[in-house]
């Protein structure tokens, strides 16, 4: 059994936010705000979908302290010798959450509704889409501030008839985060 599966069974008793971040491109000091906001509000698990840049994110993520799955990005070729040391896999990748069936990639090649959570990055453009199977497909956009002078990222809530995403927003010249709620509702 993956050892994250292991350490997120640890926490099934209680209700899980999971904080989801992607294409960090080794901005290391953007990548540890978004983790910091995502645990100040609560995340109890971190997702990372790829491009991570520098092994210092990785290192900040297993240094937090909860549990925790990275995807190696195409920019994370440097990256690749690090699986053995941090819960970081190739995409994709499949593993469980509080009984919700997550794929993570980096690329969205994999889409495929084989997964209650299909997570991605790659195109730095936040979606979050649910199809009338109940599957959500999402992108919780870019934290390095590539395309826009904003680092985003996604906590996530589900229950038996919605998923709620927080789409997080921060302007690079601000300190202060931007929350959007959105109640998508399970088909």
């Amino acid at each position: 059994m993956p050892e994250t599966l292991l350490q997120a069974r640890r926490y099934n008793r209680q209700a899980m936010k999971i904080g989801i971040l992607s294409d960090t491109h080794k901005k290391v000091g953007r990548a540890k705000k978004a983790i910091d906001m995502l645990l100040d509000n609560g995340a109890r698990f971190l997702i990372h979908a790829g491009d991570i840049g520098k092994e210092e994110v990785l290192a900040y993520l297993e240094e937090v302290s909860v549990p925790y799955v990275a995807v190696l990005g195409n920019n994370d070729t440097k990256l690749s010798g690090l699986k053995d040391r941090y819960n970081l896999f190739n995409e994709p990748h499949y593993f469980e959450v509080e009984g919700l069936r997550i794929k993570l990639m980096h690329h969205p090649w994999f889409l495929s509704p084989d997964s209650d959570l299909v997570i991605f990055g790659h195109t730095h453009k936040f979606s979050a889409e649910c199809r009338r199977d109940g599957k959500l497909y999402l992108n919780p956009g870019e934290v390095c501030a590539r395309n826009k002078p904003v680092s985003e990222a996604v906590l996530l809530e589900h229950n038996e008839e919605s998923w709620v995403v927080v789409h997080c927003q921060r302007h690079i010249k601000e300190t202060e985060w931007h929350y959007n709620r959105i109640h998508l509702k399970n088909m």
